[in-house]
């Protein structure tokens, strides 16, 4: 197991108990036309970039920064043409940018991707993906919807994988994207998540803190991400071009088909590293949510989301959320234990420094424990990097796999039970029959949206009003 998934055996039985656990996906057939990029020495990393958005350029950049290299980029996948051009000048300032200069000796070594190397298109991954070598890295950064196809072809060319949260938003892929991480497993490869947040060494060493008992039994954890409008979270009417499909996939944040919606996508971190402190999943949610300031906007999601969940001992992980213009601002994490309570993030998703009080209350003068990081390690996205790459090269154990999987099912577990104002479990969420973008494997540039516009407006969720699933279709 990596450093961040060690300590947890909750999930594991909770796996064991819950059974089905559906085949596969079907086997993609391997698209043979393109060459192999063939390193200049056999210990260099050659990365293949697939989804050019803001994410996927910021992992690119960690992956070209991990000491010691050497580590090329080589291939770039897309299905719009300006984002792979954006990503590598973006890329080309940020290599420069470590050598302080605009142009230097190494340029070539770690960035090579000329045209016949950028790939446009739906099936872009696979001609991406084949021009590594088994034991190089693929970087999967395309909408969440996508995770479980590029997933299947990359375990296929036996590469190592780093990709991004939330990695599924209903039950099948998630079902799916288990079975494919034990396949990488038995294939010794390493498999890294971002869920950045346990490779941030405040919350490490409170995660330490608590397994030593410091805080006794955590009987509440509290998270919120309250905030302004962000990313693709609220979209007007398709404006007639490009494609529906393609404009749903440029604002991926406003449906659940394509990200699980601002739910899964924003929240996750927060409330992955809750879980990941108390050690253990919860097993039930229930909600609430509105859409008091859509407006004129098309999107699925609600303005905000209140969630409770409960563990299986009887603790409670309470989640607000709210996406809203004028409101209050609070973005952290708290935990609350028999002997004490804890600031986990102080802002943002995993903002340090953390601490420990013998209070509830957070006073200064209880504190018992504050975080300390060494200056070369503040970044958790450059740790999580640092650390799936010696794992690689010194073939250790490393695969995130499950605990993404899990954080993205608790995150749709608390989206739908806010969406249907029912109760869900756990094991419900991970067995539902439900998908939203069935066989986006097959699809091209001119297949349908799988959403589609009911009186000038996508369907949204109807609390209380549709229960048997989110949204009318």
């Amino acid at each position: 197991m990596s450093e961040s998934s060690r300590g947890n055996t909750s999930r594991r039985e909770f796996l064991k108990d819950s059974g089905r656990i559906a085949a596969a996906a079907a086997t993609v057939t391997a698209a043979g036309t393109v060459p192999h990029v063939h390193a200049a020495e056999n210990n260099i990393l050659q990365v293949a970039l697939i989804g050019c958005g803001f994410r996927g350029t910021g992992a690119t950049a960690n992956a070209l920064a991990v000491e010691p290299g050497p580590m090329k980029l080589v291939a770039v996948a897309d299905v719009f043409p300006s984002r792979i051009e954006t990503s590598l000048r973006t890329l080309a300032r940020a290599v420069a940018a470590r050598y302080d200069r605009l142009a230097h000796d190494g340029y070539q070594e770690q960035i090579d991707v000329p045209q016949e190397r950028q790939f446009v298109g739906f099936d872009a991954y696979k001609k991406a993906l084949d021009c590594l070598q088994p034991g190089d890295i693929a970087i999967l950064t395309t909408p969440p919807a996508f995770r479980w196809a590029h997933f299947d072809y990359a375990v296929q060319k036996g590469v190592h994988v780093f990709m991004e949260k939330p990695v599924t938003a209903d039950g099948p892929t998630s079902r799916r994207m288990l079975e494919l991480g034990k396949q990488a497993e038995a294939k010794n490869l390493k498999v890294g998540v971002g869920l950045m947040s346990r490779h941030a060494r405040n919350l490490q060493q409170l995660h330490q803190r608590v397994r030593d008992g410091e805080l006794g039994e955590i009987l509440l954890m509290r998270g919120y991400r309250m905030h302004g409008p962000g990313g693709s979270a609220f979209s007007e009417p398709w404006p007639g071009t490009p494609s529906e499909l393609l404009w749903q996939i440029q604002r991926f944040h406003s449906f659940i088909w394509a990200s699980g919606g601002v739910y899964n996508d924003f929240y996750i971190h927060i409330i992955d590293h809750c879980c990941w402190l108390k050690g253990a999943w919860p097993v039930t949610a229930h909600g609430l949510g509105g859409r008091h300031y859509r407006g004129s906007w098309v999107d699925q999601n609600f303005d905000s989301y209140a969630v409770e969940y409960t563990f299986h001992d009887g603790a409670k992980l309470f989640f607000n959320g709210r996406c809203m213009p004028g409101a209050h601002f609070n973005f952290s994490s708290q935990l609350h234990g028999t002997r004490g309570c804890a600031i986990a993030s102080r802002v943002n998703d995993c903002g340090g420094p953390s601490s420990t009080y013998a209070g509830h209350t957070f006073d200064g003068a209880q504190q018992r424990w504050q975080s300390e990081i060494p200056a070369a390690e503040t970044s958790p996205y450059q740790n999580h990097w640092n650390a799936l790459v010696a794992a690689i090269r010194e073939d250790r154990p490393f695969n995130e796999v499950e605990e993404g999987v899990m954080a993205s099912v608790v995150g749709s577990m608390g989206r739908k039970a806010a969406h249907t104002a029912t109760e869900i479990t756990l094991d419900a969420m991970l067995n539902s029959p439900d998908e939203y973008a069935p066989g986006l494997d097959q699809w091209t540039l001119d297949s349908p949206a799988p959403l589609q516009m009911v009186e000038g407006s996508y369907p949204v969720p109807m609390p209380g009003i549709v229960t048997d699933r989110e949204y009318p279709m």
